[in-house]
Order: structure tokens, then C-alpha cells, then sequence
């Protein structure tokens, strides 16, 4: 009989089986994410984390309104009329008639909002060639290729695909 707790006389917590050991990797990398907060980077960077991932991806689509937003995250509406409306008053989008003449306004990245994205994707591009300074292009290229499967089976999973260059 096992004790709680315990699994085959190994102790609670062991990072030997490989899923755990994935486990306790993404806990560190999410703890590794100071590395690109822009309020900690020494430019001062201007975009939190929900307006870099928002401006990623409507530069990819193209303007989107709240229901596209809505179905590409899984947020609800709210959430993101929040946000939208942050990104608009830092100037970052503006709202526009559907080119595709639709009902629905939609949000277009701005000048400014184009400028900074890109300002901040060279920066955290920077800060990831400092991190694998040392790595092979080989290597580089085997973690992307299992970061992009790992994260397209998360989206699978979650039905939210994310559009890739």
C-alpha cells in the first residue's frame, strides 16, 4: 500500500519522470520572465504583457474587432474592452470602420503602437540571444521547432491557434 504522497518509495515532488520535469521547467520559466518586463529593462520600455501579445497579434491578422479578439483569445469581452481601451489611450490602436464593410468596428495597430512593438520584440529578441549566447544554431533551432510544437498543442487543446510567420 502507498502512502500519500508517495509513489513507489520515491519522495513527493521528484522531477525524474519526464512530464515532471517539463512541469518544473515552465514554473522556472515563468519565474524567468522579469527578464522581459519591460518596467525592469533599462529603456523603459512601454508595452505590459497584454498589449505586447494584443499588438502581436493584430499586426499579424490585421484589424480585428472585440469578437475576433474575443474568439482568438478565449477572453471574454470585457477583459478585452478594457484593454483595447488602455491601448488606445497610450495611443498604441485606433478604432476603425471594418474595411470588409462589416458592422463591427475594429482595432488597427497604430504608428505608435507598430513602433513600440517592434521596439520591445528587439529587445526581448536581444535579451534571448544573451540567454543562448552559447548554443549552437542547431540547438536554437531544436528548442524553437519543440517551443512551437509545445505551444501548438497547447492552442490545439485550448482551440485557439495562433497565426505564425
Amino acid at each position: 500500500m502507498e502512502k500519500p504522497g508517495r509513489r513507489n518509495d520515491k519522495p513527493a515532488g521528484r522531477t525524474d519522470k519526464p512530464v515532471r520535469r517539463v512541469e518544473f521547467e515552465t514554473m522556472l520559466l515563468g519565474r524567468h520572465s522579469h527578464l522581459f518586463n519591460p518596467r525592469t529593462r533599462s529603456s523603459g520600455g512601454r508595452l505590459d504583457r497584454s498589449a505586447y501579445i494584443l499588438l502581436s497579434r493584430i499586426q499579424m491578422d490585421g484589424p480585428m474587432s472585440i469578437g475576433q479578439l474575443t474568439d482568438a483569445f478565449g477572453l471574454d469581452a470585457s477583459t478585452l474592452n478594457r484593454q483595447t481601451a488602455a491601448m488606445m489611450r497610450g495611443g498604441l490602436v485606433e478604432r476603425i470602420p471594418d474595411p470588409d464593410g462589416g458592422m463591427a468596428r475594429k482595432f488597427r495597430i497604430s504608428a505608435e503602437g507598430a513602433r513600440q512593438l517592434d521596439a520591445d520584440r528587439a529587445e526581448y529578441t536581444l535579451s534571448l540571444e544573451k540567454v543562448m549566447d552559447d548554443w549552437s544554431a542547431d540547438d536554437v533551432a531544436t528548442f524553437a521547432g519543440f517551443l512551437q510544437r509545445f505551444n501548438s498543442d497547447i492552442e490545439r487543446l485550448e482551440g485557439h491557434p495562433w497565426p505564425r510567420p
